[in-house]
């Protein structure tokens, strides 16, 4: 006898095997908790009943219009019940959502409308000039839908687009959704900031998506009926995949058209918000706010920020104000975060700076990735757990992209070896947590040392007067490169160039110390990340 005995007459069938997709925690939420409130939105209550059957019009409405298995739905719309919809009904009729950054100028939209072969577009009446002019640079002559938001009451309008609201209307709230004839079928695809060159399409699949989803709700506790705030984009990531996870829980989508503090306090208060997510910039929104805008709040609220570590202050401050502040890391391309710094409860006994310096650590694999590790790129092999040695850092598993769209050259690079390969560097600590230290492209090389360009920053940030440091390489003529900082300063805050240095110098190794020191407004991308490409050019015209 030959193969595994375990196989002969055991096959898979639809009775055994069935494609995993996220879709299917919005019909269970609403067969399960159908009056549960699903989403808030200003006055509107929308329970699961509704959410589902709005969701099932519009694939019902899309699929009416030709949409079909592998066509592409773009959508740029705010934090909205409509992009919530979207993130169900256009998979729910085979096609593949592309969420747009609200925030990109009309060529890279044009771009992408052009590079993801849109047939519909589905636009928010704010966004409607914008894509006026990235319809009239593009090739692509897709369907328009035009949503109008009851929370918003400024202007814009594109001719001839129809009602997203009488698109849904016209559909069928009975619609027989189409699970997806494989779970490695692509539900969505995000296109990367494309700081160099153009940006590039992650497609993900319904596998990955359902993992993540369910990932997200074990990494943050969510328990059921959590009240989650959206004061992150929806576009990012597709929200980190917590459109999906968030109908896994039946919990409440809390909608934010923009992210401005009195919105967030009131919600916090008066909604039960439990969970949010945020770059730092959104922690000192929140901290920083009026007092008269603050409200006391009679439970822990749980806090995910990704980018830049929070610096020990913004910590302290959170901490009194009633959050938890968990730092999460991942891409684009591995659906948003995949990696968690778990706390350990011994920790919250040490003084605020070791916790401060354990939490400006990315941490540990999700539950759903299989692997991460910090890789020496050129031979392959797991770096010492020193927390000194540096590698890059790679992802393995099911919650990694299927691929760059239509980019095989770039996609082949990026998953060789049987890992993806993040482009970040980092150091993995003794207790098995990473630690990122620099882009490969941002790394230091002063006279043959190897600096981090995030370490000098970390220790900007430790100074009260800094509100937001950036690093990159000088032109030296005796060492090659050495550090220059840019820096914004905190309000009411005054500081100058060598009392910051010196500062420096009792935080770091000389070598470390930045050159020159530049108190300036950091140019940032559409997402809010730093330009470090603009910075090396202005650096380079800069005297040491």
């Amino acid at each position: 006898m030959t193969g595994n005995p375990y196989d002969i007459g055991l096959e898979r069938t639809p009775a055994n095997h069935q494609p995993l997709t996220p879709l299917g925690f919005l019909e269970r939420a609403a067969s399960v908790f159908p009056d549960h409130t699903a989403i808030v939105h200003g006055a509107l209550r929308r329970n699961y009943r509704d959410f589902y059957a709005r969701a099932r019009q519009l694939a019902s409405a899309l699929a009416a219009r030709g949409m079909r298995r592998g066509d592409t739905v773009s959508a740029m719309l705010a934090n909205t019940p409509a992009m919530l919809e979207c993130h169900y009904g256009v998979p729910m009729c085979g096609a593949v959502l592309h969420s747009i950054n609200t925030r990109l100028d009309a060529a890279i939209i044009a771009f992408q409308l052009d590079h993801a072969m849109a047939k519909i577009v589905i636009v928010d009446r704010e966004f409607a000039p914008l894509m006026n002019e990235a319809l009239a640079l593009a090739e692509v002559t897709p369907q328009v839908i035009q949503y109008d938001d009851p929370e918003y009451t400024g202007p814009g309008a594109i001719d001839g687009a129809e009602d997203y609201d009488a698109l849904v209307a016209s559909g069928d709230p009975e619609f027989a959704w189409l699970v997806p004839e494989d779970e490695w079928d692509a539900i969505s695809i995000n296109y990367t900031s494309g700081t160099t060159g153009d940006p590039k399409g992650v497609v993900s699949h319904h596998r990955g998506a359902y993992l993540l989803a369910q990932g997200n709700a074990l990494t943050t506790s969510m328990a059921k009926h959590s009240v989650y705030l959206w004061t992150l984009p929806m576009f990012h990531c597709n929200g980190w995949c917590f459109p999906w996870t968030l109908s896994a829980i039946a919990g409440t989508h809390v909608c934010l058209r923009q992210v401005r503090s009195e919105p967030i306090w009131r919600a916090l208060a008066e909604e039960g918000v439990t969970h949010l997510c945020g770059a730092p910039i959104v922690m000192s929104l929140i901290e920083s706010a009026p007092a008269e805008e603050k409200r006391a709040l009679d439970r822990r609220v749980q806090f995910f920020t990704a980018a830049a570590p929070p610096p020990e202050s913004l910590l302290a401050s959170m901490d009194a104000a009633g959050f938890d502040v968990t730092h999460l890391y991942g891409l684009t391309e591995t659906y948003g975060p995949a990696v968690v710094n778990e706390w350990h409860g011994d920790w919250s006994d040490l003084s605020a700076g070791e916790q401060a310096r354990l939490k400006a650590r990315q941490g540990v694999r999700y539950l759903p990735l299989e692997q991460l590790d910090v890789l020496d790129p050129e031979t392959m092999q797991p770096v010492p757990r020193d927390g000194e040695t540096m590698g890059e850092v790679m992802f393995r598993g099911n919650v990694v992209m299927k691929g760059y769209f239509r980019n095989p050259e770039a996609t082949q690079k990026a998953l060789s070896g049987g890992w993806f390969h993040s482009g970040d560097l980092g150091v993995v600590h003794p207790d098995g947590y990473i630690q990122l230290k620099d882009r490969s492209k941002d790394v230091i090389i002063s006279g043959g040392e190897n600096i981090s360009s995030i370490e000098v920053e970390e220790a900007l940030y430790r100074h009260a007067a800094v509100a937001v440091a950036a690093v990159v390489a000088m032109p030296h003529e005796k060492w090659g490169e050495t550090p220059c900082a840019f820096v914004e300063l905190n309000a009411g805050q005054d500081i100058d160039e060598t009392t910051l240095r010196m500062w420096c110098r009792d935080h770091l190794a000389p070598y470390k110390v930045p050159g020159r020191i530049v108190f300036d407004t950091i140019p940032r991308t559409s997402t809010g990340k730093i330009q470090k490409f603009a910075l090396r050019e202005r650096a380079a015209t800069i005297a040491p």
